[in-house]
């Protein structure tokens, strides 16, 4: 897959990437590690609670996010380096069954002010499930490297 740089990105560039299959003992590893709340890690406390089941960390969705993210379309040259996240929301819970999907859309490209070599895009992710019901969306920015001169 190409690696792209700044020069070859235009706001409304959209990428896909592929899938995340979730499952319940991912749910409960990631929260056990990361996010022990008994929500996450037992079916019955979950069913009592406001998720009615099993729900993923939000955590845990982010990081199934990222990993779309890193191997999907949009491959930066030299690496995927944030800035910082803008906006991140939940709108519904990732349950086990779900498959994952992410889309990439670019809202911004400019160059830096302090590193001549690197330029800004701010990019929204809108994480989907099976149903193409939105479960992540996330607005950040991240520093790509400008074209090598030759």
């Amino acid at each position: 897959m190409t690696e792209r740089y700044l020069e070859d990105l235009h706001v409304g560039d959209r990428f896909e990437s592929g899938t995340i299959e979730v499952t319940e003992n991912g749910i409960v590893d990631f929260a056990h590690d990361f996010d022990p709340q008994p929500f996450h890690l037992d079916l019955d406390v979950a069913k009592r609670s406001i998720f009615e089941g099993l729900a993923a960390s939000g955590w845990h969705t982010a990081a199934m996010s990222m990993k779309l993210f890193v191997t999907g379309g949009l491959r930066l040259a030299g690496g995927s380096v944030g800035l910082g996240v803008d906006e991140l929301r939940w709108p519904r819970p990732v349950r086990p069954g779900d498959t994952l999907r992410l889309q990439t859309e670019i809202v911004e490209v400019r160059p830096s002010r302090s590193k001549p070599d690197c330029g800004i895009i701010r990019i929204r992710n809108e994480t989907t499930n099976q149903n193409g019901e939105v479960v992540q969306v996330f607005l950040t920015s991240l520093l790509v490297r400008r074209r090598p001169a030759n």
